[in-house]
């Protein structure tokens, strides 16, 4: 326990988060922390020594070779500090390593025997599975017919069947699946298991006229088979607004065309009944130009019609915005605010004019009256146009 003290700090937080027991662990992680353990051995077999054949270097490099430093400086790099499993699992089996690293290496050189199969019972011998450890399924040709793997082999887990190679089935994987046929051996041995044709099920030969029985989807005519056309029988269920499209062995349901409301095929022309804003022409449902067809599809002032497939849309006409559900003028600000202006203006004018017109009548001075409210409305008229350049320039920024 002593070499793990630079882990104590990791190895304490480890302790805490561990819930589940040695015994439990599984076979993998041992697996790959023996193997890095291994590699280890490796990399520090000569470290510090050079070449050469001396007493001296021998005696050293044995030395090394069984020390406690060779042993940490190989546990540090032994798991990633990332992977938290072979980390648990080195903190709780620290003890079996030192007695493993100082007392078995000589008469148990194979570290992942001795400490996962015999000390940990993580993991089984080959060809052995489950918590007992017992035999996989064999015969002379070895595990599963030597055509399978045996489920949770090595480990302590599965429950030993055969899961067979591809082409293969059966308790020991002797037969040929489904698909597959027997080949012919020249020396008289069991042949492999080949391929049928891809529509047979059974067949005596990769040929398409050697099927015995068809995958669902065909039938048999003739030692071929054939596909059947769903489509074309009462077969196929498809739903409302789609319709039948047969494939190899099978078929589906494709999407109705946007112009129709059911239909018996693809596009506008197989339709059973033409879809809201649109109208059978011919044998076909075309859109319905509701702004050339109707005589006011958009009534409001100012509207302007746009057509689009199946309806339309009504959108203010150029130089207007909508407003309150009005399309009104889109005047910027400034312009807005010179016309306030000028209405202002006027209305200033005029009623100067109009005082001017009634002190002259009260005086009685027709003449005069008439003189002034001339020369007003001139004065009225010239300080107008005046005002609209001296306001022109002040809108423009002049």
């Amino acid at each position: 326990m002593w070499w793990a003290w630079p882990f104590l700090p990791a190895l304490v937080l480890l302790s805490e988060l561990s819930v589940v027991k040695v015994q439990t662990a599984p076979c993998q992680t041992c697996r790959k922390l023996t193997e890095s353990f291994i590699k280890g051995l490796e990399r520090t077999a000569n470290k510090n020594f050079g070449g050469g054949n001396t007493a001296w270097e021998e005696e050293k490099l044995a030395k090394y070779a069984r020390s406690e430093t060779r042993l940490l400086e190989i546990v540090e790099a032994a798991c990633e500090k990332a992977d938290f499993e072979c980390n648990r699992l080195l903190e709780q089996i620290e003890d079996q390593v030192e007695t493993w690293w100082f007392h078995r290496q000589q008469e148990a050189p194979d570290l992942f025997e001795w400490l996962c199969i015999e000390e940990l019972r993580l993991c089984c011998p080959p060809g052995r599975f489950g918590p007992d450890c017992k035999e996989c399924p064999s015969d002379p040709g070895g595990v599963c017919g030597g055509l399978g793997r045996c489920e949770g082999e090595g480990t302590r887990l599965g429950d030993g069947e055969c899961v067979c190679d591809p082409g293969y089935s059966g308790r020991l994987c002797q037969s040929c699946a489904d698909g597959y046929y027997r080949e012919k051996s020249s020396n008289n041995s069991i042949g492999a298991c080949a391929a049928c044709y891809h529509s047979c099920k059974k067949c005596a030969g990769p040929q398409d006229y050697k099927c015995l029985e068809c995958k669902p989807g065909w039938i048999l005519h003739d030692n071929k088979c054939v596909d059947i056309d769903e489509c074309g029988t009462e077969l196929a269920r498809c739903p409302s607004n789609t319709y039948c499209h047969n494939t190899e062995g099978s078929y589906e349901c494709r999407g109705c065309d946007q112009a129709c409301v059911g239909c018996m095929g693809s596009g506008p022309a197989r339709c059973k009944k033409c879809a809201r804003g649109y109208k059978l022409s011919g044998a076909k449902c075309l859109d319905i130009d509701e702004c050339s067809d109707r005589a006011i599809a958009c009534p409001g002032l100012n509207e302007a019609c746009t057509n689009e497939e199946g309806s339309f849309h009504c959108d203010c006409a150029d130089g207007f915005i909508r407003r309150d559900s009005i399309c009104v003028e889109n005047k910027p600000p400034a312009s807005q605010i010179y016309d306030e202006v000028l209405v202002l203006q006027q209305m200033f004018f005029g009623v100067v004019i109009c005082a001017i017109a009634t002190l002259a009548a009260k005086g009685d001075m027709v003449f005069t009256a008439i003189f002034i409210g001339g020369v007003a409305a001139m004065a009225g008229y010239w300080l107008t146009e005046k005002g609209d350049l001296m306001l022109d320039g002040f809108l423009k920024g002049r």
